[in-house]
């Protein structure tokens, strides 16, 4: 139990520096690293990411905001988009198959990857 708790600190530490770097994408290594190191299933994985990143994407966004790199014209419309697509996503987390969550989430992560690329 000790040796699992040294490793949330230290992928804490890593994720929440990645997130604060690139705004949010701490998510995406979150759940390899839930998973993988510390033995969540899929969708434990998933939900706990989404947990564990949310504080850390709002202290990052105020630091944001006061460091006036944002603007609310965007701002306003995207929250509200992602909430709502938060809401949806959830509901979906418990009803579709984990092979299916497991799926998505690597299709996001190539067509984001092939999209930086390019």
């Amino acid at each position: 139990m000790k040796s699992n708790f040294k490793k949330a600190i230290i992928s804490g530490v890593g994720l929440g520096a990645v997130n604060g770097f690139f705004g949010g994408g701490g998510g995406m290594i979150a759940v390899p690293i839930l998973s993988g190191a510390l033995g969540y299933s899929g969708k434990q994985a998933h939900a706990t990411a989404i947990l564990v990143i949310a504080p850390v994407c709002l202290v990052s966004a105020l630091i944001y905001i006061i460091g006036g790199f944002t603007r609310a014209d965007v701002i306003i419309p995207a929250t509200i988009g992602n909430v709502t697509g938060g809401l949806v996503g959830a509901e979906l987390l418990g009803k579709i198959p984990e092979i299916w969550t497991d799926l998505i989430f690597i299709a996001v992560l190539i067509v984001a990857g092939v999209k930086m690329v390019i």
